[in-house]
């Protein structure tokens, strides 16, 4: 522990954001960074606890008190090798987490816990700016042949990992780049696309051999998939969305979320996209369907695409402030979560359902919705209810949905190796060790859990890779 009274000496510092005024007109990261200073002393409020709850409540099981140490006396060197010793890309959990150790931290108890998710962000910066990240090319190979279908988080994950046992590794990729959820569906101000490329070469350069521009299932077959690998991952994601089946939802102006924010990044990047294809809010009323971290990017892009207004309804009440008696620290708080995007302008409403989209000449102009109420029956179970008199027209030229996903995408690779589904409609595996029904095909991240965090996805691809290795290996 670097400093025992820091924690009642200096007070939570956040690192704030860019100005509403400059950021809405660029697609830049809003996050702002505080200096070494104030970052170490916020580090020092770290009390290294007996019971560290943030350890606990850390999907990778970050060793949190032993990092902020280190931070706190100014040793970036022993702080990135904690700090990667159970995540392999802090740079990215560094901006997009949740931080589900922050709301477990004692500290949170009375509302002042240890910024520990920039503090995370300080310390995988600082390191490649001191050249303390460099490539770990392995000693020894084993020989042995793995193929790692997907390359969002879970199967970067899982890569890296496998590399690193010695393996050779090759990741497919159906886009143009790498990154899968984190490249096409979180925005660029969330996340530069700059850090994809910046450990992407590092991997490179430790041997892992990545295709692009390639769908397994249908550019390379099940047979061959099969007989060239002695393992195969599959880290697809679970990108299949959940649609909204009422009537006027074949108007045009209606798209899913990812449709939107992938082609924005895809401009971002550079790429040139057909002005008949391009989905634009520019001078239009927006309204995102779903309350959720993707709907609040589709706010957030469309203020950045100068929308005449932005709405965002949800179907479930509206949160409360505060914790509720049954929801106790050190637990995550289901409580009203306010993202940037959301302090840049929008429309916020809940208990909202979609009766109907209206249109006009097969173009969207609104939606008429309906409030609920939710209600407990006689098992226990919430069932939702209309309130009479309630219904009224939401104005809107573009409507986004994003109201979750419901599975992976089944059709193509996953048919073709016959994989078994569960009851959700996610990849099937064995609870011990991942393995599908079909041998040697191990699957992990969101095709095998359903949609979930960046953070929980980088977990199970790593889990799924020391139990590939396992299996390899009892060869």
């Amino acid at each position: 522990m670097g400093k025992p009274t820091g924690f009642m000496e200096i007070g939570r510092k956040e690192s704030g954001y860019r100005p509403v005024q400059e950021r809405t007109g660029d697609f830049g990261e809003v996050e702002q960074t505080l200096n070494d200073d104030d970052r170490r002393a916020q580090a020092s409020r770290c009390m290294d606890c007996g019971i560290p709850f943030c350890h606990w409540a850390c999907t990778v099981c970050s060793k949190i008190p032993e990092w902020q140490d280190a931070l706190y006396r100014g040793d970036y060197g022993e702080a990135y090798e904690i700090l990667s010793s159970t995540n392999a890309f802090p740079e990215f959990t560094g901006r997009i987490c949740p931080a589900l150790c922050e709301k477990s931290c004692v500290l949170n108890i009375h509302n002042e816990p240890v910024t520990i998710r920039e503090n995370e962000l300080a310390v995988v910066e600082k390191a490649f700016e001191l050249g303390l990240v460099q490539p770990r090319v392995p000693y020894i190979r084993t020989g042995k042949k793995i193929a790692v279908i997907g390359s969002g988080p879970a199967g970067l994950s899982a890569a890296d990992l496998l590399n690193q046992q010695g393996h050779n590794v090759t990741v497919y990729e159906a886009d143009n780049a790498i990154g899968g959820l984190l490249r096409y569906g979180i925005p660029d101000f969330k996340l530069n696309k700059g850090l994809i490329d910046r450990r992407q070469k590092i991997l490179e350069a430790e041997e892992i051999e990545f295709i692009v521009n390639t769908k397994v299932g249908v550019d390379v077959s099940k047979t061959e998939l099969l007989k060239k690998y002695d393992a195969v991952c599959i880290a697809v994601g679970a990108m299949k969305p959940r649609d909204l089946e009422v009537e006027g939802r074949d108007a045009k102006g209606i798209y899913f979320a990812m449709e939107f924010l992938k082609q924005q990044n895809k401009v971002v990047r550079g790429e040139k996209v057909k002005d008949a294809e391009r989905i634009s809010a520019e001078n239009k009323n927006v309204l995102v369907i779903g309350g959720g971290d993707t709907g609040s990017d589709c706010v957030g892009t469309s203020i950045r695409q100068k929308a005449k207004s932005v709405t965002q309804i949800e179907i479930m009440p509206k949160p409360p402030r505060e914790r509720t008696e049954n929801n106790p620290w050190p637990y995550w708080p289901n409580t009203l979560r306010t993202s940037s995007s959301h302090l840049e302008g929008c429309e916020r409403r809940w208990s909202l359902a979609t009766k109907k989209i209206l249109t006009e000449n097969g173009k969207v102009c609104g939606a008429e919705v309906v409030q609920v109420k939710w209600d407990k029956d006689s098992s226990g179970c919430f069932v939702m209810s209309e309130v009479p008199g309630t219904e009224q027209v939401i104005k809107a030229e573009l409507i986004l949905l994003s109201m979750g996903f419901v599975s992976p995408e089944h059709q193509g690779l996953l048919d073709a190796l016959k994989v078994e589904y569960d009851a959700r409609g996610n990849v099937k595996t064995a609870t011990d060790n991942g393995l599908t029904n079909v041998s040697k095909v191990f699957a992990c991240g969101d095709a095998n859990s359903g949609a979930s965090l960046v953070v929980r996805a980088i977990d199970s691809g790593r889990r799924t890779a020391m139990q590939i290795n396992k299996f390899l290996t009892s060869k």
